[in-house]
């Protein structure tokens, strides 16, 4: 058996993070360009661009969920695994991929039933008109039936990049990413599809990145192998996945919920023209929190791995690296936005209706971006150490606790209610990084303190 790319364990922690953050940061960056190259091709369809784009938005609440179940059983399965391969216990690491896999599989077919059923009233409910309704239902529908394919190249992904194969998760998002820009132009313009070939497009290229993950993991490579006789519904097993993983699915399933309150709040406040400003404010800033994302992927095989064996000072290098690394870029990130937002606005649409609503909102709604540095690498290092509570608390704090209520407040003490709409973004981002900075500053050192008593009763 081949041995991993890099050496958790023993390589520098400086270079052992570059060489696993850079692989993952540009995957982040194709699945970035990957998630909304559908909106920016829509989003110039000839006389209806806007309207389709505002549409594609209204559906953001179901693709964020979709992907939220992904992060619970993958990120949290990835988790988990890493830790027992730390720990040597291979066969408990392979049940663990093996009852994660079945889960994904009949998690994807009950949320497709369920959406199916409900589209149309649900759509209406997020934000959709009668003129938009059009749009975000056909894309959906065809996207709900290769979800799927969706939960499999996400969810097990992270397998993929838990044990330090850094190149090979990042070519499963960049073939699904190639396919899906190739076939985006082919079928929305070439064939006269729209909405409907950019949802076909999207699920044909997942349905491809689905396959590569498969072959990889029951491959020669691995070290983690999808085995037959792991592959079912095993409670004990999962329990411990879910309760790690609670965290990022919250963090990403609560965008749901944030979306349903944006589109619903500036629906009635500022008509089609804020929704799809909002549309593309989200957008954008998608692609720079996924580039957090990757840099924070990186260190969490690190963070997770050393903690588990035990060498700790490494854990404490890894975190002082992730820090940095993700403060300089959300800082440089939040002042290209707040210095250029029409270059930023130009790649989804040229109305200028849309656009001159989009170019101020993007400046308010980014206006805390800088904070996100401090957020993610803390939350994702607690994740990395299997503090699940403290994970769960956190993801709840920004989204749930702060955000939606300031999107539905703020307006109520602003004379400019879509103004007011969007500054709830900045103000949550803020006071939610100030939290857990100091949530952070407090723990870890007792996490880690811990963790060293823990192996000196058990090598005394």
């Amino acid at each position: 058996m081949a041995k991993r790319e890099n050496d958790l364990g023993r390589d520098p922690v400086g270079k052992l993070l570059f060489r696993l953050a850079l692989p993952s940061v540009t995957a982040q960056l194709v699945n970035a360009l990957y998630n909304i190259v559908d909106r920016m091709y829509i989003g110039h369809m000839e006389g209806v661009g806007d309207l389709a784009l505002t549409g594609l938005g209204v559906c953001f609440p179901v693709l964020m969920f979709v992907s939220a179940i992904s992060s619970l059983v993958g990120m949290g399965g990835g988790s988990r695994a890493v830790v027992r391969m730390g720990e040597r216990k291979e066969d408990e690491a392979n049940a663990i991929l093996g009852s994660a896999t079945a889960l994904l599989i009949l998690l994807s077919v009950l949320v497709t039933v369920f959406f199916q059923l409900v589209k149309e009233p649900m759509l209406l409910l997020f934000g959709a008109t009668p003129e938009t309704i059009g749009y975000a239902s056909d894309y959906l529908t065809i996207y709900l039936w290769g979800s799927i394919f969706v939960e499999i190249s996400l969810g097990l992904n992270f397998f993929i990049t838990a044990q330090g194969f850094s190149t090979i998760s990042m070519a499963t998002v960049l073939i699904g990413a190639g396919v899906n820009i190739v076939l985006d132009p082919i079928l929305i313009f070439g064939l006269h599809m729209g909405v409907q070939g950019a949802a076909l497009a999207t699920i044909t290229a997942q349905a491809v990145s689905a396959v590569w993950v498969l072959r990889f993991l029951t491959g020669k490579r691995t070290k983690l192998r999808l085995q037959k006789r792991f592959f079912r519904i095993n409670a004990r097993v999962l329990a411990p996945v879910l309760a790690l993983g609670i965290s990022p699915f919250i963090m990403n399933s609560t965008e749901s919920l944030v979306n349903i309150a944006f589109n619903s709040s500036l629906k009635a406040y500022g008509g089609n023209p804020a929704v799809g400003a909002m549309t593309i404010c989200s957008s954008v800033m998608q692609v720079f929190f996924l580039l957090l994302q990757g840099i924070a992927q990186g260190a969490q095989p690190i963070i997770g791995f050393n903690y588990g064996s035990g060498q700790l000072d490494r854990v404490k290098k890894a975190y002082r690296l992730l820090l940095t690394c993700a403060l300089t870029f959300s800082c440089t990130a939040c002042a290209a936005l707040e210095f250029f937002p029409g270059l930023f606005v130009a790649l989804f649409n040229d109305k200028p209706e849309l656009v001159g609503v989009a170019v101020w909102s993007l400046r308010v709604y980014a206006a805390g971006m800088f904070m996100l540095g401090i957020q993610t690498s803390c939350q994702q290092t607690f994740v990395a150490l299997g503090q699940a509570k403290v994970s769960l608390f956190l993801a709840l704090l920004r989204k749930i606790i702060l955000l939606i209520p300031l999107i539905l407040l703020l307006p109520r003490l602003l004379s400019d209610q879509v103004f007011a709409v969007f500054l709830a973004e900045p103000v949550a981002d803020i006071l939610a990084a100030l939290t857990t900075g100091s949530m952070f500053l407090w723990r870890f050192p007792r996490i880690l303190e811990h963790r060293r008593r823990e192996l000196a009763e058990k090598h005394p």
